[in-house]
């Protein structure tokens, strides 16, 4: 991935688009731009073959563009992956836009952005994501039924991070029970790293069980408050891969478990809410099965967010949603046992499920 914004001449040289690693075949990436709102987005649509792509929208000061196409790339093929594997039918997608959520977001931008959605005739379907929130959902709303996460006052499932947080606390519990032979995660020491709404969420349901838990978060505001309210510990270190854990629970953004990170790493399990933790998924994987660390996929147990989005298109209600996100405890630990039984790390795993269902579904469709 080229780094540095490259100047017109150059662009001969690369493959800008296609020749992206994180490409993987995408259906359709769609560049929004509007002079009078100042909005610039992508939207990625990875596999439409289970059905609509649906994935959240994210909004970052990314440094560049280049940075931005290889996030929503990344992202939107995760999503393929977890509605395939959670048995959704649906296809994934993801959008991003750049810039500032804090001073850039407007009610005219996101009506805007809306419209972009709008113009692909419900073949992708947004949501929120980093700097979103449900009342921007709302406001998208105002001009396209191909959004979900809407607010529960408007018909909608409301917020989806305190059950994607549920979802990744089942798939926690299931990695202690193949790790440890038990799920209870009292006097366990676990570092969540990322305190948002759904890092957070995952804190009250560590610290009701008993868990040993510290908190890492750049908003140091944030750290004071989550600290005071479920009484967890702020780590006050410089370098949380060297501590001694049982759990690490990355819940921020991607790519922590890296070349820098991984050996350093001293945990049993790694179970989080962040996308794509695993630079890279066959080679860090691998690493993780040689060192003994039991990785949960992240697509698999942070599935609860698009679980209770898609409550919206299906009109199920809230019992279903809480026991469709309980069974992630049950995928998991089945994708952990075919993992050891196959000697496959446990993302190929996941990753043969998914793309199974999805090669099923395809030959169904072509007859």
């Amino acid at each position: 991935m080229t780094s540095e914004v490259m100047d017109s001449k150059d662009l001969s040289k690369v493959d800008p688009v296609f020749g992206q690693a994180s490409f993987d075949n995408h259906e359709q990436i769609v560049f929004c731009n509007d002079k009078d709102t100042g909005l610039k987005a992508i939207i990625g649509i990875h596999n439409t073959v289970l059905g609509p792509a649906l994935g959240g929208t994210r909004m970052l000061p990314y440094k560049n563009e280049w940075e931005a196409l290889n996030d929503v790339l990344r992202l939107s093929r995760g999503m393929t992956f977890k509605s395939a594997i959670t048995g959704l039918n649906l296809g994934g997608g993801k959008a991003v836009i750049i810039g500032d959520s804090k001073i850039q977001k407007t009610p005219e931008l996101m009506k805007r952005f809306g419209e972009f959605v709008h113009s692909l005739n419900g073949k992708y379907i947004t949501a929120e994501d980093v700097g979103m929130h449900t009342e921007d959902m709302d406001i998208v709303r105002e001009v396209t039924p191909y959004v979900t996460g809407i607010s529960e006052g408007k018909g909608g499932a409301g917020s989806p991070s305190p059950i994607t947080a549920y979802g990744v606390f089942m798939g926690m519990k299931a990695a202690a029970q193949f790790k440890y032979g038990s799920n209870i995660l009292e006097d366990k020491k676990v570092f969540v790293q990322g305190i948002g709404s759904v890092g957070e969420a995952l804190v009250e349901h560590l610290v009701n069980e008993g868990a040993d838990v510290y908190i890492t978060d750049i908003n140091k505001e944030q750290l004071e408050f989550v600290s005071n309210k479920y009484h967890a510990s702020i780590y006050e270190g410089d370098d949380l891969y060297n501590e001694e854990m049982d759990i690490y629970a990355p819940c921020a953004l991607g790519a922590t478990v890296n070349d820098e990170t991984i050996y350093r790493l001293k945990a049993d399990i790694i179970a989080g809410a962040a996308n794509n933790q695993l630079v890279e998924e066959t080679k860090h994987g691998r690493i993780l099965q040689d060192r003994g660390i039991v990785y949960a996929p992240d697509f698999l147990i942070n599935a609860g967010g698009i679980i209770n989005v898609y409550a919206e298109l299906e009109d199920y209600d809230k019992q279903e949603i809480i026991r469709k996100t309980e069974n992630i405890y049950n995928t998991t630990l089945e994708i952990l046992d075919s993992a050891k039984a196959n000697n496959l790390t446990t993302f190929e795993a996941a990753y043969k499920i998914a793309s199974e269902r999805i090669e099923t579904r395809k030959r169904e469709n072509s007859k």
